[in-house]
This record gives structure tokens, C-alpha cells and sequence, in this order.
């Protein structure tokens, strides 16, 4: 049976012994290095010598983030799948993880039984990530496809090539635009001389449509779209 090479980045050191521990207790798996900072695992990856099957990975480490080392593995090894070590609850960070390259992630209060499994599964062809996260980047997936597919729409002002607003409604692209601007749901409803609960239905399709869960994702997610300009500073709200 194969033997995978496993790379620990985590500035903890408890938490860096216990996972290098469950590595080192597996057959399969064999523990190349657990490393604390950013440099020393940028350091390991860039080592052409050195052979890694596996980097398992904390985000926020003392001198750098995590995604960044996820991504130069992807460069440098392509065939060195990553997962992420998270905290429950940490969506989000385990969301931009997955965009980045990450195959999943091990939560840090797994059994060593448990850690081991979920690498070897990995290894096996398994993603091992939640439904939840499961289900966000699906709904970024079909956001995005919507965005690659609508033909380039023309609006007045907007010279051709420009960006691409048909993913939204107008009525869609009016709402995103004044809460890009700091507008509330009540000063929505009043210049637009609709019912707040129509606003609250059009901000609901947005979520839907650019797969978040927040105003300010939302314009930011829209912004990264090309479906939305960056708001200026000097807008007067």
C-alpha cells in the first residue's frame, strides 16, 4: 500500500503535536515535517528534494495566511493535495480554502483516528467537506456559470465589452446599487416607492444569485462580478 508524505503547518504547538502525533501513528502516512510559521513551509514546498503528498494547513499563521501556501503547492505540486485545518463554524475561511485549491478540511477537535481517515480518504478520491460548504460553492459555481454565459449587455452609459449585468434583474441591479451605497431597507422602499418587504424579496434573489450571506458580501461579490462599479468616496450618503 502506498505511503503518503504529510506536511503539518500550524503555529500551535499543542494542537501541531497532536495532529503530527495521529500522522505519525498511521501506517500509511508518514510525517515529513510539522512547521509553525508561513517561511518554513514556503521553504519545505519550494524544496524540490523534498517529496509532499499531503499539506495539511492552518489559515492564520504568525507571518502569513494559509491560502497562500495552498496556492504556491498548487503551482510547485501539482500532484500535493491540501487540506485545511479549521475551527468549527469557520465557513467562510474553509469556503476560500476550497477556492484556493483546498480539497477540505480536518477540524481541529478530531479524534487522531479521525484525522488519519479523513487524510487517507482524501487520498482515495473523497472531498471531505460539509454539506453547508458543499452547497455554497455549488451555488458560487452556478453564479459564475450564469455570468460566463449571458451574452454582454449594453446599458445606457456603459460602453461595449463592459460589464455584464444580465445575471440581475434591473430592478435587482437598482437594489445592489443603493446598498452599495449605504442605503437601509426603509430608504430602499421610499425611493423606489416599493414595500420593504419587496426589498427585502430583492435582496433575497440577490443572495441567492451571487451565493451570499450578507450585505457587504454581496457588494463585494458583485463588485468581483464586473456587476458593480467600487463605491466612490465621495458618494454623498
Amino acid at each position: 500500500m502506498p505511503e503518503w508524505r504529510v506536511l503539518i503547518v500550524e503555529d500551535d504547538v499543542p494542537t501541531r503535536d497532536f495532529f503530527a502525533d495521529s500522522v505519525s501513528r498511521c501506517g500509511q502516512l508518514h510525517l515529513v515535517a510539522g512547521v509553525g510559521t508561513f517561511d518554513e513551509a514556503r521553504a519545505l514546498i519550494e524544496d524540490k528534494s523534498q517529496a509532499i503528498d499531503i499539506l495539511l494547513t492552518d489559515l492564520a499563521l504568525p507571518d502569513g495566511n494559509g491560502l497562500d501556501l495552498i496556492r504556491l503547492a498548487g503551482r510547485l505540486r501539482p500532484s500535493c493535495e491540501a487540506l485545511v485545518i479549521s475551527m468549527f463554524g469557520d465557513e467562510d475561511s474553509v469556503l476560500s480554502s476550497v477556492e484556493a485549491g483546498a480539497l477540505g478540511y480536518i477540524q481541529k477537535d478530531f479524534t487522531p483516528d479521525n484525522i488519519a481517515h479523513t487524510i487517507l480518504e482524501m487520498k482515495d478520491g473523497a472531498s471531505p467537506i460539509s454539506p453547508m460548504i458543499a452547497r455554497r460553492v455549488l451555488a458560487k459555481y452556478r453564479a459564475l456559470h450564469l455570468v460566463d454565459q449571458a451574452p454582454p449587455a449594453v446599458a445606457a452609459g456603459t460602453p461595449a465589452g463592459g460589464p455584464v449585468r444580465t445575471l440581475l434583474s434591473v430592478r435587482e441591479q437598482e437594489v445592489l446599487e443603493l446598498i452599495a451605497r449605504g442605503f437601509s431597507y426603509a430608504e430602499i422602499s421610499k425611493l423606489k416607492s416599493v414595500s420593504v418587504h419587496t426589498v427585502q424579496s430583492h435582496i433575497k434573489n440577490l443572495y441567492t444569485k451571487l451565493a451570499v450571506h450578507s450585505k457587504s458580501e454581496a457588494v463585494y461579490e458583485a463588485t468581483r462580478l464586473g456587476l458593480l462599479q467600487p463605491p466612490s468616496a465621495a458618494d454623498p450618503h
